[in-house]
Parts: structure tokens; C-alpha cells; sequence
């Protein structure tokens, strides 16, 4: 595909500000401007003590970028609990001082709006916003709500909704492309997180981005958007890639794909996609568009059964990694890149030394216990599987000529030595960095090679009691990265940049 850098948007990156006082205020502006915004939105009702005819002028004289100013009230979401005509009245001092956006609620904006562009002959635009606390409305019901919103004789439509699933937010997506207007329109919370990343792709006029040290749940940082998901870059042409998961915030697979991907000069994103739902979410995203899908917990194993067909290896398996939009006909194939990337891990640290014959104590009979499994097998290994489920430790076992135990013998197991633990449940990943598998201490160090699939952090607890235990410890960035660049190749068609991939990681995890 062609270099990333030919088209490029017009979407802008707004930081939104809510400093207590003018002095906050204005530091926070430069510091947005230094991360990389292009213009700032200030919330006038975060200011304590705000007194228009002094704090105006000062936050106006001293902006290092354009300014939206909003004064959002108790009623609309906001912070203002006073007197609504002196709210207005603020309003219109900031128009009379030459804000560069105004936001009005559509509930007021109708005649302040016409009331404003007669008296103020000035360049100040006008944003008429809309924040919408139920259901999240059809395609056709935010088309009437974009004309009743333009007909306040708006410049720019806001349309702020609180999905409840990922699916609805192809509905913005849909007014973004189809409106023929600039339009703002997004999700709060972390479900609605793909509606910023995604927003340069669809058309948006501007998507939010936080300054360091202000998280807001939903919203990417600054830093995020102008260097992990370069929105400059990204056009109509963009394909989208993702990690499907509940929950998705540890994902690490953009800070490895996306540069991946630019410097392969392939115009594609990859982004964290939280899903609840995976019937709906496939046949909702179901175009060209988005091509391919990494999976992760819960749903490795539960995806199988929406692939249209399933790699030999996956449907031995029974857990699928990765899916592959099949570009002549739309069918979903899923493959299972966990497998050979947890074993080639383990055997690399081993330096030549087999594990055919060995002990393989697992830990977790979900999708990447299922990986582990089959890979252990395929070497020759003797398997005994710990989960918290028994019946579906059983069943792996079963699969893979294997032994099951309860989860609850984990602590009282003795292995033989030269052994080899795998942990495969999601314990010890963060922000639960304190807990880990309840092995016995004791016998880490009977153990030749511990091995953690969890990758966030890099070296979980368990590693680390292992590690001083004696024992050679691997961690799951190593099957990460060897999974990621099996990936690569089945997303794109392209041979991976292993090294870099592997350079990328070493600088980020």
C-alpha cells in the first residue's frame, strides 16, 4: 500500500482544560501546546471564584493556541450551579473579546447564536452541543438531531454520547462521514475510546486528546495521539486493526504495531477494541475497513465459532489469536499465532535442550493455556494442567493426552525436578501486579524453567520469586513478540520487521 504520509486529515487534536484558577488555566495551555495540540478547550465552570470581566481577559490574552470556551452548567454535565442568564452573559463577554469557539448547549443556542453573529461582527465560530445520557440513537435519529442542531445557525455540531457497546459507536462514525458539516462527535468511557482514535479516519473535525497527568477514562493522551497513533496520518483509506478483549486497557499491541506499520509504509491503525459482544461486534464491523483482529482474553476460545473457517492448527486447538477478513470474499479465518511463539519462547531460553519427556505443569486451560498445551504436546512433553474450572481442565487434558488436577492442589504440588511451570491465567497482570499463581514458593526452584504469559509487566511476580528461586524464567513478551510478528504477517501480507519489532519492544515494555 502506498506511503502513509500522502493523504494527510484535516481533523484537529483539542486538549480539554479544567484548571481551578486562571494561573492553572494558563499553565495547562502551554503544557497542551507543548504535547502536541492544536487547539484547547477551556471549562470556564471548573474555575472556582470565576468572575468573567477578570478571568476572561486573562485566559484570552494569553492563549498559545485558538480557545473553545464552554461554561457547561449542572443540567448539561457541567460544573454551574448559578444563575443561568449570568452564565449567558459570560458568554457573550467571550464572544465581545474574540473567543475562537464558543460552545452553546442546543437547549439555549437557537437565539443566542443569531443574537451573537448581528452584535459581533468577529471570526468567533459557533459549536452547538448536544450530550445524550440514555440510549444511544439510531443512524436516522442523529441525522434530525444534526439538522435541528444546524438549523441554531451553528458552525460546528457536538454530539456527545455514553454507548453501553462498542457497536454504537459505528453510528458516529456514520454522522462523522455523512454530515455535511464539520461535525465533533464522540463516546465517554472506556468503551467509547475508539470513537478519538478513530475519529481522523471518519472525518471529524476535532478529537480530544489529555495532557499528561489528567487521565480521563475514554479519552487517549496527547502523547498517545501524536506518537503511538499518529492522527495526522490517518485518512479514509485507513485500515483498522485491533485487539478484541474485555477488559483491553493492558493491550501493548499498538506501541508495537503502529510504528510497525508506518515503517512499512502500510496506511494502517491499530487500536484497543473493549467488546462485549462478539456477534454484534463482528456483523456491525464487517467491512473492508477492518481487515483484521487480534483476540484476547476472554474470548479466544468463544471466537471460534464466528470464523467462517478455521486454520488446522486453531481448530485443534480450539482457541483462536488472530482473524483474517478474507479480502475476495469477507470470511472470517482464524488462525492461532500463540502456539509455536509460547513453545519457540521456551525452547530458545532453554538453549537446545528438549523438553520431549519433560514434566509440563500448566497453569490455566483457557485460550493461551490451550496454545501452551498443544505446543507442549507437539514436543513431546508430559502435561499435567491446574484450573480453576476442572471440567475444562479435564477436557484439555483429554485433548492433549494429558493429566488434570483441581486449581486448588496448585499450592501443594511437588515437582519432579527439571520440570516446567506455564502460567496461562491473566494473575499477576497489572494493575494486580501483587498476586500470582499459588504455587509454593519452595518449589519454584525445582522448577528448570518457569514461564508467565502475562507480559504486563514484563517481569511479573511469579518471574521474580522464580527467578531468585533459581529457576530460568521467560516472559510473555517473548511469545508476544513472536506471536505480534506472526500477526504482522497475516494482517498486511508482508514479511514483519522482526528486529525492529523486537527494538520497539525493548524500548517501550
Amino acid at each position: 500500500m502506498g506511503s502513509t504520509g500522502i493523504l494527510k486529515n484535516s481533523t484537529m487534536i483539542c486538549a480539554p482544560l479544567m484548571g481551578e484558577t486562571v494561573e492553572q488555566m494558563v499553565k495547562e495551555m502551554k503544557q497542551a501546546k507543548a504535547e502536541g495540540s492544536h487547539l484547547l478547550e477551556i471549562r470556564l465552570d471548573h474555575i472556582t471564584g470565576f468572575h468573567p470581566h477578570h478571568h476572561l481577559p486573562a485566559i484570552l490574552d494569553n492563549k498559545p493556541l485558538p480557545l473553545i470556551i464552554l461554561y457547561r452548567p449542572k443540567w448539561d454535565g457541567g460544573l454551574y450551579e448559578g444563575d443561568e442568564h449570568s452564565r449567558l452573559q459570560a458568554l457573550r463577554l467571550a464572544a465581545e473579546l474574540g473567543a475562537d469557539y464558543i460552545d452553546f448547549e442546543l437547549k439555549v443556542a437557537s437565539h443566542l447564536i443569531r443574537e451573537l453573529k448581528i452584535n459581533y461582527q468577529s471570526a468567533t465560530k459557533f459549536i452547538v452541543s448536544c450530550h445524550i445520557t440514555g440510549t444511544t440513537p439510531s443512524e436516522e435519529e442523529l441525522a434530525n438531531l444534526a439538522a435541528t442542531m444546524r438549523a441554531t445557525g451553528a458552525d460546528i455540531l457536538k454530539v456527545v454520547v455514553n454507548v453501553t457497546d462498542i457497536t454504537e459507536i459505528a453510528r458516529i462514525f456514520h454522522l462523522l462521514s455523512h454530515c455535511q458539516m464539520p461535525v465533533i462527535a464522540y463516546s465517554v468511557g472506556e468503551r467509547g475510546l475508539i470513537s478519538q482514535l478513530l475519529c481522523p479516519k471518519f472525518g471529524g473535525f476535532l478529537a480530544y486528546g489529555s495532557i499528561e497527568g489528567h487521565s480521563i477514562p475514554g479519552m487517549p493522551s496527547l502523547y498517545s495521539v501524536k506518537h503511538t497513533y499518529k492522527h495526522d496520518l490517518m485518512n479514509s483509506e485507513t485500515k483498522v486493526f485491533g485487539l478484541v478483549s474485555k477488559p483491553v486497557s493492558h493491550s501493548k499491541g499498538p506501541i508495537l504495531h503502529n510504528p510497525t506499520l508506518r515503517h512499512e509504509n502500510f496506511n494502517g491503525v491499530y487500536v484497543p477494541l473493549f467488546v462485549d459482544n462478539l456477534k454484534e461486534f463482528f456483523s456491525t464491523y464487517s467491512g473492508s475497513d477492518f481487515p483484521g483482529f487480534s483476540v484476547g482474553i476472554p474470548y479466544k476460545e468463544a471466537v471460534v465459532e464466528f470464523c467462517d473457517e478455521v486454520h488446522p492448527l486453531a481448530e485443534s486447538i480450539g482457541a483462536v489469536n488472530t482473524i483474517i477478513r478474507r479480502p475476495c470474499d469477507g470470511k472470517l479465518i482464524g488462525y492461532n499465532t500463540d502456539c509455536e511463539a509460547a513453545i519457540i519462547s521456551i525452547e530458545d531460553a532453554l538453549k537446545g535442550t528438549l523438553i520431549s519427556g519433560k514434566l509440563f505443569v500448566l497453569v490455566g486451560a483457557g485460550g493461551a493455556g490451550r496454545a501452551l498445551a498443544f505446543g507442549a504436546k507437539s514436543r513431546g512433553a508430559r502435561i499435567l494442567i491446574f484450573d480453576i474450572d476442572f471440567e475444562r481442565a479435564k477436557s484439555l487434558a483429554s485433548a492433549v493426552l494429558g493429566e488434570a488436577r483441581t486449581f486448588e492442589q496448585v499450592i501443594n504440588f511437588r515437582p519432579e525436578k527439571g520440570a516446567i511451570l506455564a502460567n496461562a491465567t491473566p494473575l499477576g497482570m497489572h494493575p494486580y501486579t501483587d498476586q500470582r499463581i499459588p504455587v509454593d514458593q519452595e518449589t519454584l526452584g525445582d522448577y528448570e524453567l518457569v514461564f508467565d504469559a502475562v507480559y504486563t509487566p514484563r517481569k511479573t511476580r511469579l518471574l521474580k520469586e522464580a527467578e531468585a528461586a533459581g529457576a530460568i524464567t521467560v516472559s510473555g513478551v517473548e511469545m508476544f513478540l513472536r506471536q505480534a510478528v506472526s500477526q504482522f504477517n497475516l494482517f498486511t501480507g508482508q514479511q514483519a520487521p522482526e528486529e525492529l519489532m523486537r527494538e520497539i519492544i525493548a524500548s517501550q515494555f
